[in-house]
């Protein structure tokens, strides 16, 4: 039985870096009679960075996933994208969770927690320009800043 093909396009925002901030994301699937499916997702939280938000925007996309995919996932955000692409996350892991210039790896939590969600689907990320006119990368981005202006905004990203 083949997998479901899910894209997932998300974007990460942040007023300050660290300051206020949200994600947004949105899976897209084709179920098998055609129909076109969207599910649009996003928070926003009191104190965070950019990174965090970019990372935890992936991060909701994989988890809301009921069942293994194939995933195409669409980032503005080369630090995502490049980890993957460049290998650059089996390196940190081989030399425990430290860059080629041997300092600790930012946001190990949510790398790990990343790792974690990645694991039961196939999964290909795919790096857009931002803020150049892609559809889903503006709503994302739409979603992450409205999710930011929130009240009540979450104070944990774990």
């Amino acid at each position: 039985m083949d997998k479901t093909k899910v894209n997932i396009y998300t974007d990460g925002a942040c007023s300050g870096n660290p300051g206020i901030g949200g994600y947004g994301t949105i899976l897209v699937y084709t179920d098998a009679s055609g129909q076109k499916h969207e599910k649009e997702l996003s928070e926003g939280y009191k104190l965070t960075t950019n990174n965090q938000m970019e990372l935890l925007a992936v991060i909701t996309g994989l988890e809301a996933l009921k069942k293994p995919c194939n995933v195409t996932i669409y980032s503005d955000s080369k630090y995502v994208v490049d980890a993957f692409n460049n290998n650059w996350i089996e390196s940190w892991i081989a030399k425990g969770w430290k860059t080629a210039g041997k300092t600790p790896v930012k946001n190990v939590e949510l790398w790990q927690r990343l790792l974690k969600a990645k694991e039961p689907h196939d999964v290909e990320f795919i790096w857009v320009k931002g803020h150049a006119g892609h559809e889903y990368n503006e709503r994302c981005d739409s979603l992450a800043v409205a999710a930011g202006k929130k009240e009540n905004l979450k104070t944990e990203i774990l």
